[in-house]
């Protein structure tokens, strides 16, 4: 087989030690630094970097609202990490406040990754020793959701709930409303398709990683959600066409293969069609308090150690739940902690 130029070949960056034996992965996701107390424990993690030889950490997007947080945050991964791997998440592109400096969205985007290369964090696929480490880059589109919607009860829209709709700025013929967005950030993994390539020939072991959600069952069902419309802005099918592109449609087996994704907030481990799924997130401090969404004395987790991936993450309430329960969402009947925050629509008699 012809090999491309040395550019197009992943970037294999060697143990430090010499064989794979120490590399240990870490992740975790949604971080939101711009909370005081969640950069507090960015801060408390070690920085023996002795002990942290061979770690690395993949970080699943939401990082920071602010471009100097962003940086904050980064530079102190980068003190406590030998590898680090960084997707954006919608956070990340918000251009409130002091972010008003930036045209758009994009051009935020591009600050953040040029700031990635300076610090040394990795957005592009990679081999570390034997592991291919692939960022996938994502935006979520309406049309992901495919289940029924909830009726009957007054429902804020999306515009009023998502912060993102004024938050981010975009150029002319990109928007939250339609598929544009989503295609145009999965078209910038286009450009590494021959590293992909590359390392699916050379490497038994994979893990992608992104921030929004590649399957609407990695979400709890609408009538479950505090805001039911959550999963039209959570995810992208154009991503779990990539993951699968890259995996195999029938997935490699949750031994070798797992994709790491971020955004809702809700801890997750699951294999679906032969791919673990996982999600680690931080969240908001007021989420800790509700084990199911969000970590502090188990973050980061560690995926992969021991040259074979971890057992499940825990705790992970939903994905437990959904492991011993059917998903049945033609049931529209709002769960009891739900339904008492919305009030009924009126009936018109015609």
């Amino acid at each position: 087989m012809k090999r491309g130029s040395d550019l197009k070949r992943p970037k294999v960056i060697p143990s430090v030690l010499g064989n794979n034996d120490g590399l240990r992965v870490f992740v975790v996701s949604d971080l939101h630094t711009d909370y005081a107390e969640n950069l507090d424990w960015v801060k408390c993690l070690s920085t023996a970097k002795d002990k942290h030889k061979n770690d690395v950490l993949l970080v699943a997007g939401d990082v920071a609202e602010t471009y100097d947080m962003f940086l904050v945050t980064m530079s102190l991964f980068k003190e406590r990490f030998e590898h680090v791997f960084y997707v954006p998440g919608n956070h990340d592109l918000w251009c409130r406040r002091e972010e008003q400096k930036y045209v758009d969205s994009l051009v935020k985007l591009n600050e953040l990754l040029d700031a990635c290369k300076r610090l040394g964090v990795e957005t592009n696929p990679m081999v570390v020793d034997k592991i291919g480490i692939i960022p996938l880059f994502s935006w979520y589109h309406e049309s992901f959701d495919k289940e029924k919607d909830i009726a009957g009860f007054r429902i804020p829209s999306l515009e009023m709930a998502c912060k993102d709709f004024y938050a981010c700025k975009w150029p002319e013929g990109l928007s939250n409303g339609d598929m544009s967005l989503a295609l145009y950030f999965d078209a910038i993994n286009d450009k590494q398709m021959e590293v992909i390539k590359e390392i699916q020939m050379t490497c038994d072991h994979i893990i992608t990683f992104s921030h929004f959600v590649p399957r609407q069952e990695l979400c709890p069902e609408k009538r479950m959600l505090f805001y039911p419309k959550l999963p039209k802005i959570i995810g992208s099918d154009s991503l779990e066409d990539r993951i699968r592109s890259i995996h195999g449609a029938e997935g490699r087996g949750d031994a070798t293969s797992c994709h790491v994704f971020g955004h809702t907030h809700f801890c997750w481990d699951a294999v679906v069609d032969g791919i673990r799924y996982l999600q680690a997130p931080l969240a908001y401090p007021r989420e800790r308090k509700r084990r199911m969404n969000g970590g502090e004395n188990w973050l980061p987790f560690c995926l992969y150690a021991d040259n074979k991936f971890a057992d499940r993450l825990n705790p992970c309430f939903w994905s437990d739940y959904y492991s011993a329960n059917s998903r049945t969402p033609h049931n529209t009947e709002l769960a009891p902690w739900v339904s008492r925050f919305y009030k009924k629509t009126e009936s018109i008699d015609v």
